[in-house]
């Protein structure tokens, strides 16, 4: 298959990633992690596919040098990683000098390979010890946060390029909280309501801390996906235009322009936190940079109930990736413009890519939907910079076959294929795609 883009069709400082995360790759198990809100969702029956978790996941703790050379051999610029907050500080709290040593090495493992680290503060794990206490519900969490973005960047933050607080805010908050998809695995609209708020909050003492860390290079990640009418009745299109703002325009709003969508905060008032209209100065510190990440549309219609949000996702008719996403690269394109709307600063692509049918058959993974899912996103990013957006990079995810959260070990985004029984790495034929197109 053809690919049809090459590093010279972008600007000479465009950086082309690949990301993971911590939980989902390194094996929580190793090195005096503490336990998470994660392992207990997985350890309770019906939550997780098989009642699979990360204890092992892809062994990147012990095989990180391995994982680092295959991002340089795919003439990869970035890497997105994450750090865990229950590895650096098992119970919340108190550091680990292990945790804090691994990240350590990893980073200058990136600068010894020519690769620059972008740091993500949490990607999902919370330590059990703060879960105890109410987790994302409790206001105070806000400050542990901070300190522990303190903590984990007062030992690496002098050596990343970019650094967010948080990844993907609505998962943090909605996914895991009103719908119950995810750890916690509640589904409480005012446990939702308070964590849509306390997770903003977060973000911007995290932010404030690594300030005075004499930091530079910080921005947000928000995800975001595209909704459409189900059909052409006028409830419809509300309601497409509610989940866009439950989704996608709550985040954007509170960082961004210090106030929450109307059409959303008509419903979530009753149920958010007391003194939360004061958080906006806190929540909206200034930024370098914001990332979006990309995977999907969802067309919305209307549940026949008359319980907020009213919605349900209908499937629509374009191709599907293994998770049943639909393939819509114009949503990628449609948000770079929509957060160009709402600011000025550089605009990175920080997840982008699909979960397909990969099979090791011979020795090699032909992912041809795989490979034509890059190229048509990235397509997308090339008009927004001939639109003069300013678009600074573009992230696959992932690097590696991981923990799919609730789905276990099923579903397969990487680049590089994981057999999760000898933990044995195959670079995919889009990684090899990705080497040609990107050689210097």
């Amino acid at each position: 298959m053809t690919f049809a883009h090459r590093r010279a069709d972008f600007p000479a400082d465009f950086l082309f990633a690949t990301a993971t995360s911590a939980y989902q790759i390194e094996g929580h198990s190793f090195g005096g992690a503490g336990q998470t809100h994660w392992d207990t969702f997985a350890a309770t029956p019906g939550n997780v596919v098989r009642g699979e978790n990360g204890a092992v996941a892809c062994d990147h703790y012990h095989r990180w040098t391995d994982d680092l050379d295959l991002i340089a051999g795919a003439n990869l610029d970035a890497y997105r990683f994450s750090t865990s907050w229950a590895r650096v500080m098992p119970d919340g709290v108190t550091p680990n000098p292990d945790g804090l040593d691994f990240y350590d090495r990893l980073v200058d493992g990136m600068l010894e390979r020519g690769i620059k680290p972008m740091a993500t503060l949490y990607h999902w794990e919370l330590p059990s010890a703060l879960a105890d206490l109410g987790g994302w519900r409790n206001r105070d969490i806000a400050d542990r946060f901070a300190d522990f973005a303190t903590c984990i960047m007062g030992k690496i933050g002098d050596r990343v390029h970019r650094t967010a607080p948080i990844n993907e805010p609505w998962c943090v908050a909605w996914l895991s909280h009103f719908m119950g998809h995810h750890a916690p695995g509640l589904r409480d609209i005012r446990a939702a309501a308070r964590v849509m708020h306390h997770v903003m909050l977060a973000h911007g003492k995290a932010t404030q801390a690594m300030r005075a860390l004499g930091m530079t290079g910080l921005g947000a990640v928000m995800n975001h996906e595209y909704a459409e009418p189900a059909d052409s009745s006028e409830r419809s299109k509300e309601l497409a235009q509610l989940y866009d703002g439950i989704y996608n325009r709550w985040f954007l709003g509170g960082i961004l322009r210090k106030a929450y969508p109307e059409d959303v905060l008509k419903h979530l008032s009753p149920h958010m936190p007391e003194g939360w209209q004061d958080d906006f100065d806190t929540i909206a510190q200034p930024l370098d940079w914001v990332g979006i990440n990309y995977y999907t549309r969802k067309l919305i219609g209307p549940d026949g109930s008359d319980q907020f949000p009213f919605l349900e996702e209908r499937e629509g008719p374009l191709e599907k990736t293994a998770m049943d996403w639909e393939i819509y690269p114009d949503g990628l394109l449609h948000f770079i413009r929509h957060t160009a709307s709402y600011t000025d600063l550089p605009i990175y692509v920080t997840e982008n890519g699909l979960a397909s049918y990969d099979v090791l058959k011979d020795g090699a993974v032909q992912d041809e939907q795989r490979i034509r899912y890059l190229s048509e996103h990235l397509a997308r990013v090339k008009q927004a910079l001939a639109e003069g957006i300013d678009v600074r990079g573009y992230t696959v995810w992932s690097l590696l076959d991981n923990y799919e959260w609730a789905l276990g070990y099923e579903k397969r985004f990487g680049l590089v294929h994981v057999d999760f029984e000898t933990l044995a790495r195959t670079p995919k034929a889009s990684w090899h795609t990705l080497k040609d197109a990107l050689a210097k």
